[in-house]
């Protein structure tokens, strides 16, 4: 996971075929970010809603490289470390 902090990001917006509109953080053509979608019923998109009532600054976006999701995750956030740590922890005691 990397963890970005007061680092200024400039964001796309693109509309998924299900009609939610996500950022996307666009490196080149065959490698870029895409936020998570808070709609699904995953444990990231449970998460991603949870976090995003309390801190609508908060973004989570998944690595695609070369059409394939890479497992790595990007996340920022104005908040610090230690409340992101605490809200994640409860989720998952959840």
């Amino acid at each position: 996971m990397i963890v970005l902090y007061r680092k200024p990001i400039f964001f796309e917006e693109v509309e998924t075929k299900s009609g939610a509109v996500l950022k996307r953080i666009v490196v080149n053509e065959n490698h870029f970010f895409l936020e998570q979608n808070p709609l699904k019923e995953s444990k990231y998109g449970k998460i991603y809603r949870r976090i995003k009532t309390k801190r609508p600054e908060f973004h989570m976006f998944w690595e695609i490289k070369d059409d394939e999701y890479t497992g790595n995750l990007l996340v920022g956030e104005i908040a610090s470390k230690e409340e992101i740590d605490s809200v994640l922890e409860n989720f998952l005691k959840s």
